[in-house]
């Protein structure tokens, strides 16, 4: 349908302007009953939008900053791949100070979704010592020996308790105030081992060195596996160690 499947939220809801966003989405701020929301087009199935737009309203009610969907004018919480959200203010964060915040922040948002159940379609890093796809991940398109790497340095999250991660944590994805620190893109939000989200500058999330290492083992290889194809992904199989 596109973008005229805007005017579900109302005859006044427009486009204002483009948005930098995921690279699978087309993200624009837009007008819906005269305020500035976020409009999100993409191509997610209504099962993974249900998880999402679900698991944010969740959240919101817990009192975690996040963005909400905002109805449709018949009460849905998207259509035709589209979600409108709250706009939220802030800017990334910039010292050690915020980064500790933000880990706080994604220590709350870990223990809000114990026992969450996954997202439709998607498989945790433990899941793919076993499973070879999952999502946007492919294991047979990666090359067999850093495929060996990868499963052994999620092999180390074994038995951890999961639930639901970010998954991309990056100081765009940050909006912090003076009073709150919220999260969005939840794009690559899945149920996961808690360290995925937790390998922060500074290690700001204050792991010991084992904890850290793991951690960061585990994530350059679930972002080389979900970005197989890239000069990043590459970048990100290098870092994990042969076994």
């Amino acid at each position: 349908m596109g973008w005229e499947t805007l005017g579900r939220w109302g005859d006044d809801a427009v486009r204002v302007e483009p948005l930098t966003g995921g690279v699978a989405n087309d993200v624009w701020t837009v007008r819906v009953g005269g305020r500035l929301a976020v409009g999100r087009l993409g191509s997610r199935s209504d099962a993974d939008l249900a998880w999402e737009t679900g698991l944010l309203q969740h959240l919101d009610r817990a009192g975690l900053a996040v963005p909400t969907p905002i109805p449709a004018r018949d009460g849905r919480l998207f259509a035709d791949g589209l979600v409108v959200m709250t706009y939220l203010e802030g800017g990334p964060p910039e010292s050690p100070a915020d980064w500790r915040r933000v880990a706080g922040t994604l220590r709350e948002l870990h223990r809000l979704t114990r026992d969450w159940p996954q997202r439709p379609g998607w498989r945790s890093s433990t899941d793919l010592l076993h499973a070879a796809t999952g999502t946007r991940i492919d294991l047979g398109a990666m090359p067999a020996e850093g495929v060996v790497r990868c499963r052994a340095a999620w092999a180390r999250l074994a038995g951890h308790q999961t639930c639901v991660v970010h998954g991309d944590p990056n100081p765009g994805n940050i909006r912090m105030t003076a009073s709150q620190v919220a999260l969005i893109d939840w794009d690559e939000a899945h149920v996961d081992v808690p360290a995925l989200d937790l390998v922060l500058p500074g290690n700001a999330a204050g792991l010991d060195d084992g904890a850290y290492d793991i951690a960061a083992q585990a994530s350059a290889a679930w972002e080389a596996a979900v970005c197989w194809g890239d000069e990043y992904a590459v970048k990100r199989l290098a870092e994990v160690r042969a076994v």
